[in-house]
């Protein structure tokens, strides 16, 4: 059956957008027009469409200020009784379709300051930018530059955003993040049994000298006192501040062999191609702001939250740095869980090519042989052996200790984590051993964002940034865009009466 839509002809409000849609059309039906290409209609379609759009939200506006109830008194936060009544109060907002006037009643006394029920029933923001124009500033500065940002919403939109309100909003929105995921753990368990993988990784941010953390701040200020032309090889300022990543997912168990590792196996093997597992409820995050053992804390509470009970098998893909280590040892301790640790073998094999440079050529095709042998005897159990027959090989060759380096070094490496280099236990066992998810994350999250050419981060600033790109990523912006407004009417209007005018949420 055909919908009638019935339009109260008495609705003057209205008659503003009416008039202009009626200009529009006309414009279209133009000689001058009818000449034109379809992209500069498209463009005359979209400056006055949006036109039409910022008179529709303001006669919408202008509806609700017209029906809006005059109280005889309104009581405030601390029950005083506000008596003095203003009609036709008026504030500017600025909305994706341009800026429009809200006029309201406010209600005051002596010595206090004035509320506006129709404030909180609209959830308007403390500023004037709204919460449609808040969205947008979220999705283009976890994209974007904040200057590429203001020229997007300015070309795209009616609303213009100045850089510097587009930085204060980017913080203002990010910061119920963590009050967000503490709400989620109820929504969060996951009926499975496939491994619980998580994964932690760090990488450096450039930051303003200010906002670096202290001992990094003060080897900078110390050589700033040094100036020089150029940096000599191998030397950085100090200059970076080290951000947390961290990485929990589910991944159904991928059963694989050594020689499918290396892409050494028979050829009747070969043609039985596996499809690759694929990690599932992914969630990824990064701070710059907390502490590494905080995020490693984060990590352990967000895989808790989707297996309360502790049934699963929890798996912790690491690089081996020391205080890493540290950190998720001191978690499985705090939160009585057990977790298998596996060395990421990409590592390994980074020590492994470091090593391969003692004896052979960089680029070498014997280079390559010698690492892809023992990367696979290490696949199979056997780290410890590569490990003695680098360091004899080196003996017999008669490397100096400054040659021989690298070789002692990956051995080291190996003998120390060999507990953790048990591979063909796991492949058996279907699990992930190296950390693409996090070192994607962390390209993703850091690098395609934080380190845009010429950029210097404050503290502040950056930190919100990677707020928004985590949701992003997590695939949570528009759950957590909602949480952020029913937040934002508690925080800018609740406490302004002493009735609650919405449940609480968290």
């Amino acid at each position: 059956m055909k919908q009638v839509y019935n339009i109260n002809q008495d609705l003057k409000e209205f008659s503003s957008a009416k008039e202009h849609f009626i200009h529009l059309v006309n414009e279209l039906q133009s000689e001058q027009t009818i000449e034109m290409e379809h992209g500069d209609v498209e463009q005359i379609i979209s400056r006055e469409g949006n036109e039409i759009l910022r008179r529709l939200l303001q006669a919408h506006l202008d509806l609700r200020s017209a029906q809006e109830q005059k109280q005889k008194e309104m009581k405030g936060s601390n029950g005083d009784k506000l008596t003095h009544i203003r009609e036709n109060c008026e504030r500017s907002l600025m909305s994706l379709f341009g800026q429009v006037k809200v006029r309201r009643i406010g209600y005051n006394m002596r010595g206090k300051s004035s509320v506006f029920p129709m404030d909180a029933e609209l959830n308007l923001p403390k500023d004037k930018y709204s919460h449609g124009l808040r969205q947008r500033v979220a999705q283009e500065v976890s994209k974007n530059s904040f200057d590429a940002a203001v020229e997007s919403i300015k070309q795209t939109t009616g609303g213009k955003v100045p850089k510097r309100q587009i930085e204060e909003i980017t913080t203002e929105i990010s910061q119920d993040f963590v009050k967000f995921y503490e709400n989620q753990p109820s929504n969060s368990f996951e009926e499975s049994s496939d491994p619980l993988i998580m994964s932690e990784d760090a990488k450096g941010i450039v930051m303003r000298q200010e906002s670096l953390r202290e001992a990094t701040r003060k080897a900078a200020e110390k050589k700033s006192t040094k100036r020089k032309a150029r940096l000599n090889k191998g030397e950085k300022r100090n200059r970076k501040r080290m951000a947390m990543v961290g990485a929990v997912y589910s991944i159904e168990r991928n059963y694989r062999t050594p020689e499918e590792i290396m892409g050494v196996e028979k050829s009747e093997e070969k043609a039985r191609v596996k499809p690759r597992a694929r990690a599932r409820n992914k969630r990824v995050w990064a701070s710059v702001e907390r502490d590494h053992n905080v995020v490693t804390d984060e990590i352990f509470e967000e895989a808790l939250s989707r297996d309360p009970e502790k049934r699963r098998e929890w798996v912790m893909l690491i690089d081996g740095h020391n205080d890493q280590l540290k950190n998720i040892r001191s978690s499985m301790k705090r939160y009585n869980v057990a977790v298998l640790l596996i060395l990421d073998f990409i590592h390994v094999l980074e020590y492994l090519w470091k090593a391969a440079y003692c004896f052979y050529k960089a680029g070498s095709d014997s280079a390559e042989e010698w690492v892809g042998y023992r990367a696979l005897q290490i696949l199979k159990g056997n780290a410890s052996h590569v490990a003695g027959g680098m360091r004899r090989s080196a003996t017999l060759r008669g490397l100096s200790i400054e040659k021989r380096k690298a070789v002692d070094k990956c051995a080291d490496y190996l003998l120390k984590y060999k507990e953790m280099l048990k591979y063909e236990e796991y492949l058996a066992a279907g699990l992930p051993i190296a950390t693409g998810v996090i070192e994607g994350t962390c390209r993703h999250l850091i690098n395609d964002r934080m380190d845009i050419t010429g950029a210097r981060w404050g503290l502040e600033g950056a930190e919100a940034v990677l707020k928004l790109r985590s949701l992003q990523s997590s695939g949570d912006i528009d759950a957590y865009l909602d949480f952020y407004k029913v937040k934002s009417l508690q925080r800018n209007h609740e406490p302004q009466y002493i009735d609650p005018m919405i449940k609480d949420v968290a």
